[in-house]
């Protein structure tokens, strides 16, 4: 019998039978095992002086953790934790609160008293905590009955208490690189508290699981696990091999010469349910997508828009760097075309920034299939870049003397505001009046199209300048 029989007649390797997930497993049990973040792990920096001070010589030094989901901020906490020996417990601000945050205080201050030993309190999602229960904190924090290790994928300037952020360092993690991630799944594929070798992964289907992940080692993980619970699942469905067979199903995920079954690039596709998104954030095709996505939008393509949108969501970009384009486009290229563009871009990247993800999608599409179905335009930041041009070019003039400011002593007698003409005296709010420089008198640089709302404006502009040109 070979070891690829006898593996399918005993059912699938106990690395894949655990109930505990594999990102879980394979959570580092020191700093040296943690994948990235090297610029927090340098020698001396606080996390490795908070992990290697086991006596409390250093002080209580409170941690705020900011990054991405999946960089490692759970990860560091636990390895902080057990690397220095504390007492050690978690919360998360989903579920934890007021009471239960206290309770964790009164056992970590007698835990100080009794017995010497200083309590980490990890609290994940630390955002979702109210300012009252952030208040909470205060106490332990500052009087070091505990050492605050807490993470937040929002911006702490906006979502942790000013008292909380004084008393705390404020610690940002990276994005973990393509290297990163390749290491985590392969340290998974063989550590025995990973995968133990049940399985092997093909080069093609390890750069499909990394270029998947975009940066996040829980995805990373989830990924590969699922992956290798299809391969044995094909074996199961083969049933019983001999070595005939072997080489008929070798490649299909089933057992090769190893005696294990190989995940492929079709197995990682399959298993993560989704498309294969081809997409380097530091690469050119995300420079690709996302200038296809601005060009649809442009050329008012509503459907090739929503496309390279919803590629942009599932490669997993940042939901701020989407919006702050989608507010760009909305001025660039529909302007005065329709201005409440911007106003919705606007709130769409408040609302992304509010609400975060998934949910942050809807405001987005809304934006979307706005900006793309709206008229057009672009003459009002040309009007700009020609005026621009303009003033570089030593086309500048001094201002003219009537609308020079008059409010200080001496200004009058210099002639400043003399004969300037106050707009709404006139009956409509418009004058005879002289505003450029007298080098640029004559000179036109807002040039309205005939779309949308630049209609009106092109017919309303003509009048203006008659009266106010004396044309």
């Amino acid at each position: 019998m070979s070891t690829g029989e006898s593996r399918a007649v005993e059912g699938r390797p106990r690395s894949l039978q655990s109930s505990t997930p594999l990102a879980v497993r394979m959570r580092p049990t020191s700093l040296d095992e943690v994948a990235g973040q090297k610029h927090l792990l340098r020698p001396g920096s606080p996390l490795v002086q908070l992990a290697s001070d086991t006596t409390g010589e250093t002080g209580a030094v409170s941690v705020i953790l900011w990054g991405p989901p999946g960089t490692g901020k759970t990860t560091l906490a636990q390895a902080v934790a057990h690397s220095s020996g504390r007492q050690f417990v978690e919360l998360s601000a989903v579920t934890a609160g007021v009471k239960d945050v206290r309770a964790v205080m009164e056992k970590a201050l007698s835990n100080r008293d009794l017995y010497g030993t200083t309590t980490v309190l990890f609290l994940d999602e630390i955002h979702r905590f109210t300012k009252a229960q952030q208040d909470a904190l205060l106490p332990g924090v500052e009087n070091g009955w505990i050492i605050l290790i807490a993470a937040t994928t929002e911006n702490p300037s906006f979502s942790v208490i000013t008292p909380l952020l004084s008393r705390s360092l404020l610690l940002t993690l990276e994005q973990l690189s393509d290297d990163d991630l390749r290491e985590l799944v392969v340290r998974a594929v063989h550590d025995s508290r990973g995968l133990a070798d049940a399985v092997e992964v093909d080069d093609e289907a390890l750069a499909m699981i990394v270029r998947l992940a975009s940066g996040d080692a829980r995805r990373a993980l989830t990924a590969l696990e699922a992956s290798a619970q299809s391969a044995w699942a094909l074996v199961d469905q083969a049933g019983p091999v001999d070595d005939e067979d072997d080489e008929e199903l070798e490649g299909a995920g089933s057992p090769g010469g190893s005696g294990v079954p190989t995940v492929t690039a079709e197995l990682v596709a399959q298993s993560v349910d989704r498309a294969l998104l081809r997409y380097d954030r530091n690469g050119d095709e995300h420079y690709d997508v996302i200038s296809a996505f601005i060009k649809s939008v442009r050329g008012s393509d509503v459907d090739a828009a929503l496309h390279y949108l919803a590629r942009m969501i599932e490669a997993g970009e940042d939901p701020r760097f989407i919006a702050r384009r989608v507010i760009i486009s909305a001025s660039e290229d529909i302007g005065m075309a329709d201005p409440q563009a911007l106003v919705i871009a606007m709130a769409a990247a408040d609302a992304v920034q509010m609400i975060g993800m998934p949910e942050g999608r809807i405001p987005l599409a809304e934006a979307v299939v706005y900006l793309a179905t709206a008229p057009k335009s672009n003459r009002s930041y040309l009007a700009l870049d020609q005026a621009i041009a303009d003033v570089r070019a030593g086309k500048a003039g001094r201002v003219p003397k009537h609308l020079r400011d008059a409010h200080y002593p001496g200004a009058k007698r210099l002639g400043h505001g003399k004969g300037y003409k106050y707009a709404h005296d006139s009956e409509f709010g418009v004058v005879e009046q002289q505003y450029l420089p007298d080098t640029l008198l004559g000179s036109t640089y807002y040039d309205p199209t005939a779309n949308g709302n630049e209609r009106d404006v092109a017919a309303r502009l003509e009048k203006l300048r008659r009266i106010v040109r004396g044309e």
